[in-house]
Formats: structure tokens, sequence, C-alpha cells
């Protein structure tokens, strides 16, 4: 072979590696697709259909209760009771719920009543002001949890909701006792525009801190989202970590954390509620994240959040792409818990159109 065709072939070899790379590039940057249907990530789902393992479960109780025939109000309320508790109510916040529905009742006891009595006590325990607009420059939000919540990617996510409304970000990787939460947080970063701090694997999270509180100052960050370590040896060393990571936050910007959102697998249901309280203790948060909420029968254990910490839902994770947070909104929920089982509404909508 002459040394032109040589040239041409070694020309045409480094041409097809850069293609390769640049296609694993734009591969490796693609909003991820929804993990439950495939669709991309950029499609939000209505709620009704992510709350659909929930709903179906508590709506089916709730109907085998209230149309058992003329009862006195006692039985019919005992049942919807334990339709709340199989949802991961409670046993406290069903009882309180069911309490305010019957001073609501009076002597009423059909379904109808009983049924938009409980949804409207529902959205009266869930009311809650939306999330803060930033008014502060850096507007500091220390987000935290236990390993496996999906905490990490909820900082990411956030990053994708700020910097879509035009808002200059700035993540600190502040888990340093897992490497790969850093690795995960430098995708987000790319994938949105927002600007990372991080040290390496092993590093002190309170010098880390330190450092992204001082760029996020010296680079006019508009929003600073702080991912903490979620694991640690003892529930002393979670305190004085947290406690110090708080203090450095507050010394280096007035008034900071202006937001602490806690992180909690709604999966878990009550045992999610163990977790707050610890954690509560610890840190004061200002707003709960219930994540993994599409995946779960589980989906109650937001009322047992709201009334046992009254702390409000901020947001709601229901998938893993860049646009699977949402703004917790209680109607919405409310209605999407209580909708109609799909063999109702499938026998309504073909009634209508008879």
């Amino acid at each position: 072979m002459g040394a032109g065709a040589v040239a041409l072939l070694a020309a045409g070899l480094a041409g097809a590696a850069g293609v390769a790379v640049l296609l694993w590039r734009r591969r490796r940057l693609r909003p991820p697709s929804s993990p439950a249907t495939g669709a991309p990530a950029g499609r939000p789902r209505p709620i009704g259909e992510l709350l659909r393992a929930t709903s179906g479960r508590l709506t089916g109780q709730l109907d085998a209760a209230l149309k058992r025939g003329v009862r006195p109000l006692d039985a019919i309320l005992a049942e919807v009771e334990e339709a709340l508790v199989a949802a991961d109510v409670g046993t406290a916040t069903a009882t309180m719920l069911l309490r305010q529905v019957r001073s609501r009742l009076g002597q009423r006891a059909d379904a109808a009543a009983i049924r938009a009595a409980l949804a409207a006590e529902m959205e009266v325990l869930l009311a809650a002001e939306p999330p803060p607009e930033p008014t502060a420059r850096p507007w500091v939000i220390l987000v935290t949890g236990v390993n496996g919540v999906g905490k990490t990617t909820t900082v990411g996510k956030l990053a994708a909701l700020h910097s879509a409304a035009g808002r200059r970000v700035l993540i600190v990787a502040a888990d340093t006792f897992r490497a790969a939460a850093a690795e995960q947080l430098a995708v987000w970063a790319e994938r949105t525009g927002a600007d990372l701090v991080r040290h390496a694997a092993g590093a002190s999270p309170s010098a880390v801190i330190f450092d992204g509180m001082r760029a996020a100052v010296a680079r006019s960050r508009d929003v600073v989202l702080v991912d903490t370590a979620g694991r640690l040896h003892t529930r002393e060393n979670l305190m004085e970590e947290l406690g110090k990571v708080r203090r450095i936050i507050a010394r280096e910007v007035v008034g900071a954390p202006h937001e602490t959102l806690l992180v909690l697998d709604a999966t878990t249901g009550q045992n999610a509620l163990n977790q707050a309280r610890a954690f509560g203790e610890i840190v004061r948060p200002t707003g709960v994240v219930l994540t993994k909420l599409d995946g779960t029968a589980r989906g109650g254990v937001v009322l047992a959040v709201r009334q046992q910490l009254g702390v409000p839902v901020r947001y709601l994770g229901v998938g893993e792409g860049p646009h699977d947070l949402r703004a917790f909104d209680a109607r919405e929920f409310v209605e999407a818990l209580l909708a109609p089982a799909p063999r109702e509404a499938d026998g309504a909508a073909l009634q209508n159109r008879r």
C-alpha cells in the first residue's frame, strides 16, 4: 500500500473515531427516558397515572366500604380507616382525618358525602404555599436524606428546574463518602449547564462546602444546591457533620441555607417517617421531597409526612429524567389519589357515549 493510501486510511480512521466520540457524547448527554414507560423525560406524565398503584388500591377498598348497603356511619368509617392505613396513611393520620370527616358530615352517611368530606379534609391537611422563589443571591438549598432515597438525583433535577427558569446554578458535591455521587452530579452539571464544585473522594465535606460557598459568591451564582452525605457511621457523626455544614454555609452566606429539603423514599412507607424524625432534629427541614412515588402503592405516606412532621411537601419525584420533579399541588394530588377506579371511569365514559 502506498504512502498516500496509508495517509488516507489513517485520516478515515481518525474521522470515524471522532464521530464515535461525538456520538458517545451525544448519547451520554441525551435526557434519560422514564424508567416506567420509556417515554422521553421531557413529556411529564399525568399525576393520576403516576399515582395509579396507590389510588387503585385505595379507591378499590373505599368503594367496597361505601357500597356495602345501608349501615351505621361508625361501621363505614371503620372500613374507610382500614383502607387509609393500607395505603400507608398511617393509623394516627387516618384517625385524625376521619375525626374531621365525622365532624364535617354530621348525620349524613351516603357514599358521595363521605368521599367528598374525605377529599376536602385531605386537601386541608396537605395545603401549603408553593416552593419559595429565590430572593437572595446566592440562594442556598441544602439537600439531605439517607443514601438510596434519590437525594443526588433530586439535586440534579433541581438544577434542571432552576436552570430552565434562567438562573445560574452551582452544585456542591459534599457527599464525599460516596464517590459515585460526585460522578453523577458531574453528568447533571454538564446536562443542565451548572457549575460544579467537588473534591476527591473521602475529602472533608466541610472543605467542599467552604469552597462551594466562596465560588458561588465569587461567580455571582443565583442558586447553590448542596448535596450532603447520607450515611455516616453513627448518629453522633451525622449530627456533628450536618451541624458543621450548616454553620459553614451560614458563615459564608448571610441568611443561608434559605431552604433545607429532606428527601424521603415513598416506597419505604412509614419507615420514611422514622428517617424524617431523625433528620428533622438535626437539619430543621423547610420542606420534603418525596421520591419514587410512581413505583409504589404507598403514596398515602404523603399525608402522614405532612401531618406528623408539620413540614410541607414541596416536590414529588416521579422518575429519573430532568423533568420528573413536580412541584406539589394539594388539590391535584388528592384528586388523583381518590380518582375512580379504572373500571368505573371506563364504564362512565361508555355510558356517556351512549
